[in-house]
């Protein structure tokens, strides 16, 4: 396959078409034989760069990344003259810059630094050339022309890059114990199965920019000697699994995936397989048996699937982030990604931001942003001007954070520390009207709805923590039942055999240890301080607001209410059944909670 040493990537959409794109490409093309170039330069098209509207016909230069608007056919001469023979930028066909706004991520909001979200919503997911333009496989042609797989490994080790699926495992670690595996044949496997509520970072790389995550799992096939990999996404995913594939089809078609990779000697391709949406099957044991026709349900550990994975032969596994950056990695160099983050926690991460914060979505920050820089200063802080209570990061298996703890760093450890987890990057954030054992039982719901069933400490042992969050939270709450939840949350997270069981118990345990008065109000006082739990919680008048107009009376569907018209009113407490629907029709906000 050719190499050239510069990409043109023009922009061909209506607008630039109708100031004369292809004019302005053909003089390009034309002018570029006559310097002798044609063959060190190459041209593609795009459907837009910058603003069209503002720019007219204009085009973009890799590897040095300058664009280049408005021009002419009259330009292109001078253009080609200083800019391809004699290297020196055309500062007066230089754009002036704006930052392309994607629809769903939006401009870049103060302190993102996005890499793996780079190309989304930048090129088409569809079309391979515009991934080539933006310096697409050039990794992995360095990797196959300079490297050694050792070297491959070495460098993403000096990267610091910890796979980015939760449980943060240094990912050349992983690599070189899959590749020291004298058992053939090796499988590279992504798990693309994303499960936690509200997150999709992986869902918006794999529709957008999915050749990353192509390119990623080759150069990690060459690193450990593998020959076949499987990427496993979940059939919620239509528009993934149909990118996926569309971009395996052209990466055959270019010579990426196959036999002989650009002339060489590795061989390597690629499979789509498609989950049925159990969330146990984010865990890898399980992950790899379901992709073998089994049922997803975890196995014991060791042995470890570096050594016995996939069809019990030697298999590495790591999820769509982790593989989307290795290109970065090895084009730019593993000190450029090891200058962000911290000492032992590199690079960016992704995170789906969600809950009770102004600006909601998906980000990408280096890690060791504090979770009040992330809530306030990206997140533009609390709705509705209410107060910060807690944020849950990690997903469904994470650990409430409070207050006293906002400037806590982001990082594996710091998260450990505060008995939290990364996981993969949903970061859920509560307001001061939340309550904390509501939240917990929400999480346990999901959680045990979720267990395999495998193992009894999950299986029955969340079922039994449930048990007793709906029993608090309905006002029937027990002498010693907090100490039987802490004692339960201790024993799950010791004897589950996978990791859903052992982070199950963490929404419960943080939410004891950061506001276990919440869970004595309950227990003991019978009352919910957040006036959340319809149980605990009575709609009572303010006298000295109503005004009689029976809207509240009229609205009630038990009958609840009674009063004269323009008279106070009263609820019986005996009778309301706690809806909330007379203070929603109340002009007066004459009716609260108490």
């Amino acid at each position: 396959m050719p190499f050239f040493r510069s990409h043109v990537l023009i922009s061909v959409d209506p607008e630039c078409l109708k100031r004369g794109a292809h004019d302005v490409m053909d003089a390009l093309q034309d002018e570029l034989v006559q310097q002798g170039l044609n063959e060190e330069v190459q041209i593609l098209e795009t459907s837009r760069i910058g603003d069209p509207i503002q720019f007219g016909p204009d085009l973009m230069v890799y590897p040095e990344g300058v664009h280049y608007a408005n021009l002419s056919v009259d330009d292109i001469p001078f253009l080609v003259e200083e800019h391809f023979l004699k290297g020196r930028v055309v500062n007066k066909f230089i754009a002036q810059e704006s930052i392309i706004a994607d629809e769903e991520l939006g401009m870049p909001k103060a302190k993102e630094i996005r890499i793996v979200l780079r190309n989304c919503g930048k090129i088409d997911p569809n079309n391979i050339e515009e991934y080539i333009a933006e310096d697409g496989y050039m990794a992995l042609g360095r990797v196959l022309t300079e490297l050694n797989p050792e070297d491959v490994i070495n460098e993403v080790l000096s990267s610091g890059l910890r796979g980015r699926g939760g449980a943060g495992f240094p990912t050349g670690k992983k690599w070189s114990f899959a590749r020291a595996s004298a058992s053939t044949p090796k499988y590279v496997i992504c798990n693309a199965d994303e499960g936690d509520p509200g997150a999709f970072m992986n869902r918006r790389v794999l529709e957008s920019d999915p050749h990353a995550v192509v390119e990623g799992m080759i150069i990690a096939a060459y690193a450990i000697g593998s020959s076949q990999g499987y990427i496993y996404c979940r059939a919620e995913y239509p528009l993934a699994v149909k990118t996926l594939n569309i971009a395996i089809q052209q990466a055959r078609e270019f010579g990426f995936l196959g036999k002989n990779i650009m002339g060489t000697d590795f061989s390597f391709d690629l499979e789509v397989r498609m989950g049925a949406g159990a969330f146990v099957c984010g865990e890898e044991t399980a992950l790899m048996s379901s992709i073998e026709g089994n049922r997803g349900e975890p196995r014991p550990r060791p042995p470890f699937p570096a050594v016995r994975g996939l069809f019990m032969q030697p298999s590495n596994i790591n999820n769509v982030e982790t593989y989307a950056v290795v290109p970065q990695i090895m084009l730019r160099g593993p000190e450029w990604y090891a200058s962000m983050g911290t000492e032992k926690s590199k690079g960016t991460k992704t995170f789906a931001l969600a809950g009770d914060v102004k600006n909601t979505g998906l980000i990408e920050v280096p890690l060791g942003i504090t979770l009040r820089e992330i809530i306030f200063d990206v997140g533009g802080g609390i709705k509705d001007n209410k107060g910060f209570k807690a944020i849950q990061t990690g997903g469904p298996m994470g650990g409430m954070i409070p207050t006293k703890l906002l400037d806590l760093p982001i990082d594996y450890e710091s998260l450990a520390s505060a008995g939290s987890i990364m996981g993969s990057g949903g970061l859920i954030v509560m307001d001061d009207e939340t309550c904390m054992v509501d939240i917990a039982r929400f999480f346990m719901d999901f959680t045990q709805d979720e267990s395999c069933g495998k193992c009894v400490p999950c299986r029955v042992g969340t079922r039994r923590i449930l048990e007793i969050l709906n029993r608090i939270c309905e006002g029937n709450g027990r002498d010693g039942d907090i100490e039987l939840l802490e004692k339960l949350c201790y024993e799950i997270k010791r004897d589950s055999l996978c990791g859903l069981g052992q982070g199950a118990p963490n929404p419960v345990e943080t939410a004891l240890k950061y506001f276990r008065e919440e869970f004595e109000a309950h227990i003991y006082e019978k009352r919910c301080p957040a006036k959340v739990c319809r149980n605990l919680i009575t709609y009572e008048v303010i006298t000295d607001a109503c005004t009689g107009c029976t809207v509240c009376a009229r609205n009630c569907p038990v009958t609840a209410i009674s009063g004269e018209r323009r008279q106070p009113h009263l609820i019986d407490p005996d009778v309301c059944i706690r809806c909330g629907i007379c203070m929603q029709v109340c002009n007066f906000n004459a009716i609260h909670i108490i």
